[in-house]
């Protein structure tokens, strides 16, 4: 027989479980895509399509920058921060 915590377990310590709403721990997402990469594809598309009236290349900018940044999002939920580390930290170039 193994002797008597010190402490009880979490679930007997009074205020110890805190109840946490679901949207603070996911990411927000707008169609998929994470927040600011959706509104700077959006922002990128529009200039090419309005700004330089070039209809369907803002449109094509928009369905592939989208459609990526869907995919990267369920690939992995945090690429953002993985690709500023990866670019952050480069491991210098091997020399063959």
């Amino acid at each position: 027989m193994s002797p008597p915590l010190a402490f009880p377990g979490p679930s007997e310590v009074p205020g110890f479980a805190v109840p946490l709403h679901r949207s603070l721990t996911e990411p927000i997402l707008l169609g998929g895509a994470p927040r600011a990469i959706a509104i700077a594809v959006g922002t990128l598309a529009a200039a090419v399509g309005i700004g330089l009236q070039l209809w369907i290349a803002g449109l094509a900018i928009w369905i592939l920058g989208h459609a990526a940044s869907v995919w990267l999002t369920r690939t992995e939920p945090q690429f953002i921060g993985i690709f500023g580390r990866h670019l952050r930290l480069r491991a210098p170039v091997l020399d063959a």
